[in-house]
């Protein structure tokens, strides 16, 4: 009889049991589940340095290279886990593959939430013996809980759009559906598997199971904040509602004035939250945050001849604006993760520490030079980390914000003292000056090293900015 698959990817997220999943598929004869084989920053578990002879790099030159040792193991049927920020161009692959079997693994997202915040807190993300079992609270965040939960609905709508297109069906599991052995079974003779589980595996333990509010140390503020949320959202995986605007949770509007801001990643974000807060004379905490589709309907509505606006930064000034700050230096605020993968697969040549006394200006130009080589590779879709949106193109960006309404008045940063009292005048209000960013660019400025070298791969790199938007080379503002 011939076997329905060939290989199969458990699609899943962190927290929601994928590891417990994983040990019970590799109980089944035959079965290999090689973890995490598509993560950006280890292959397979954080302590491997390959999968069947395949190295890290290796898997980054060609994912499709690692899928097919997994596909053609001998005498073995093998797999992987992939959560949505694992490299994109494996999801593809395996989408578009019928002899790949998906399985989906859902949770409720509250309680993967909270999960992972405790994790984080003690440090605990494995438990096989009891009595090392770590305790904390978690800290519930409205504003990030929303963002979690977006992301996880973007990439299940993702899965199962492309698994309705191409006529293909996946195996639903949830959570509470790892502890029902038939269910485990069930999954063994959906896979095409002959062997079956006599029990579950009794390894892992679940290290959080007291009900969900006496885990968290703000339940009040948490309670507060579900019940002013739409639970349809939260529903079952194949029912979650059409993909929102990624942007919508940065929209700040003003305390009192009809402004709507639509913040570029990457722009001067903080100036001009600063000053719509003191268009209002209040401070940047009191403008309105976070809001989702629906609350964002109902402030249109309630604010009549409101006007909505973006600002745009300069290709060059923003690419490394956003090299000094999340990149080249350590600490709050840097990407940690991607900045040791940057250094150590794609040797880009960042200070190990930071920039010190000794960083020079070459050693400046030499590392973004090797950043806006990552970036290239990153925006082409070559690489396994993921395109962030404060790298990604500002015309994308704007293509975005279209999904909900295009802004009514796209500003350049460098007009913002004369189009800022401005658009605040059409109100009658009584304009602040606006102030603009001290630079981040540390230890030195863009100005410090720029020529018409890097000027040319930043052009083609943001090509589509240049021409769309307008932008000439960049200049040192005088």
């Amino acid at each position: 009889m011939t076997k329905p698959f060939d290989y199969f990817v458990v699609f899943a997220e962190m927290r929601t049991g994928s590891n417990f999943l994983e040990a019970n598929l590799n109980t089944l004869e035959g079965v290999i589940c090689h973890g995490e084989a598509f993560n950006p920053h280890f292959i397979g578990y954080p302590n491997r340095t390959e999968i069947l002879g395949l190295t890290q790099e290796m898997r980054e030159a060609d994912p499709g290279k690692l899928i097919d040792r997994i596909r053609s193991q001998p005498d073995a049927f093998g797999g992987f886990r992939y959560f949505h920020d694992h490299d994109p161009r494996v999801l593809d692959i395996a989408l578009d593959d019928p002899r790949c079997a998906k399985i989906i693994l859902t949770r409720n997202p509250l309680e993967s939430y909270v999960s992972r915040k405790i994790a984080a807190a003690t440090g605990q993300w494995k438990l096989t013996n009891i009595k090392r079992r770590k305790e904390a609270q978690a800290e519930f965040d409205a504003v990030e809980f929303s963002l979690h939960v977006e992301d996880l609905q973007a990439f299940q709508i993702t899965l199962m759009n492309r698994l309705q297109s191409s006529g293909q069906t996946a195996f639903y599991v949830d959570y509470e559906d790892l502890q029902n052995l038939d269910v485990m079974n069930g999954l063994a003779q959906w896979l095409g598997v002959n062997s079956r589980l006599v029990a579950l595996d009794d390894k892992l333990k679940r290290q959080n199971p007291a009900p969900t509010l006496s885990k968290v140390a703000n339940p009040d503020e948490m309670t507060a904040a579900l019940a002013a949320m739409d639970w349809f959202n939260l529903s079952r995986t194949p029912n979650f509602e059409p993909r929102r605007g990624p942007a919508v949770r940065g929209y700040l509007a003003a305390a009192k004035t009809p402004l709507l801001y639509l913040p570029m990643r990457g722009g001067p974000e903080e100036a001009v939250a600063e000053w719509l807060a003191a268009l209002d004379g209040v401070t940047s905490e009191d403008l309105i945050s976070g809001m989702n589709q629906k609350e964002l309907r109902q402030w249109k509505t309630q604010n009549k001849g409101f006007r909505s606006f973006t600002v745009l930064r300069h290709p060059a000034e923003r690419i490394h604006q956003v090299f000094c700050q999340r990149i080249l230096q350590k600490g709050p605020g840097s990407y940690g993760a991607i900045r040791e993968t940057l250094r150590r697969q794609f040797k880009v040549p960042l200070p190990k520490d930071g920039p010190d006394e000794d960083y020079s200006r070459a050693d400046h130009r030499a590392a973004f030079e090797g950043f806006l080589s990552f970036v290239k590779a990153n925006l082409a879709g070559q690489t396994s980390i993921r395109v962030d949106a404060e790298w990604s193109s500002q015309s994308q960006a704007l293509s975005g914000f279209a999904e909900l309404g295009p802004p009514d008045l796209i500003l350049r940063e460098e007009e913002l003292a004369t189009e800022l009292p401005a658009l605040a005048k059409r109100f009658a209000a009584s304009a602040p000056a606006y102030a603009p960013s001290q630079p981040r660019s540390q230890p030195y400025t863009l100005g410090d090293i720029h020529d018409a070298a890097l000027e040319e791969m930043i052009t083609a790199l943001y090509q589509r900015d240049y021409m769309m938007l307008g932008f000439d080379a960049w200049r040192p503002q005088r």
